[in-house]
């Protein structure tokens, strides 16, 4: 009886729809990650301060100005491009000036994204308190034949989607995106034939900062945030871009539809207080197992 449980548990559609909300949210992330890895190199484990940073601008709009986080969503991602910009301006590029710093460019980068991770949590804390905070939107429950789900997941669901497709057809048929995608192959090359890598490493903090933004206004819509939420965000995603491949973007929505069904479905039939250890365990299997991702790709050293 146990055994039927668990195969019906597995084949339950109800779980299937909580994975892919989940897989959405962190391709999301994933694919802004992977892409300021694979672009330059960096290990920013700041990233998922940005996702709080997102949930904490359509909070406010919407608690104290009664904003949609629909359009708060806008506002998020061009807060998150512009930090990003900011950032990249003061500091990174320095780091790519340097020929001593660029030697030496990844463990720098985390030393530098570290510091920023510490700063926006403290001051966030300072400014609004640790306390979780939260809000209802669009909370009334849908049910799809036999599947019952919240109106908030499955708007997030659709945009995330809509955001993944997007960024999809920009790598593949933009010039800009193109152009991202030779240097993650090869950046000295890239350089070679013309391309502006300054001006390209700029879009890159752009667009992967403010997809992560983007992703912290979905969140909002269906959990609480608080200003120390972004560090399980920032795990999950370098678990995923070692799932699909470091500097692999495809790679980033396969590792994430992974990682979600193996933390839904491993709550499910085990405990949810066993997330952080499928997720680390995920993650040492890769390393052992495939290193290279799961679409064999593997970015050349530079």
């Amino acid at each position: 009886m146990e055994e039927v449980a668990d195969v019906s548990l597995i084949l339950s559609p109800q779980l299937l729809a909580a994975a892919l909300v989940l897989a959405a949210f962190y391709a999301l992330i994933a694919i802004g990650l992977n892409l300021v890895y694979g672009a330059m190199r960096l290990l920013n484990v700041a990233h998922g301060e940005l996702v709080m940073l997102g949930g904490y601008i359509a909070y406010w709009g919407f608690a104290r100005w009664g904003i949609s986080p629909l359009i708060s969503a806008v506002f998020a991602v061009a807060a998150g491009a512009l930090l990003g910009v900011l950032l990249y301006a003061t500091i990174i590029r320095r780091l790519f000036r340097s020929t001593r710093m660029l030697a030496r460019v990844e463990a720098n980068s985390l030393l530098v994204f570290f510091g920023v991770s510490v700063v926006i949590q403290n001051v966030m804390a300072v400014a609004f308190t640790a306390d979780q905070r939260g809000f209802s939107y669009m909370d009334g429950v849908l049910t799809i034949g036999s599947v019952r789900i919240e109106e908030n997941r499955l708007l997030a669901l659709a945009i995330a989607t809509v955001a993944c497709v997007a960024c999809a057809l920009f790598f593949r048929y933009a010039r800009s995106g193109m152009a991202m995608r030779a240097i993650i192959q090869q950046r000295e090359a890239a350089a070679l034939v013309g391309i502006d890598v300054d001006r390209i490493n700029i879009q890159v903090f752009a667009l992967g900062f403010g997809l992560a933004a983007l992703a912290g206004t979905l969140v909002s819509m269906t959990a609480q945030i608080s200003p120390f939420m972004g560090f399980p965000f920032t795990v999950s995603a370098f678990v995923i871009i070692i799932l699909g491949g470091l500097g692999n973007l495809l790679g980033s929505i396969l590792g994430a539809l992974m990682l979600a069904a193996v933390e839904v479905y491993g709550a499910a039939l085990i405990s949810p207080s066993f997330r952080s250890i499928l997720v680390y365990g995920v993650f040492i299997a890769a390393l052992l197992l495939r290193p290279q991702g799961l679409l064999g790709r593997s970015i050349a050293a530079r």
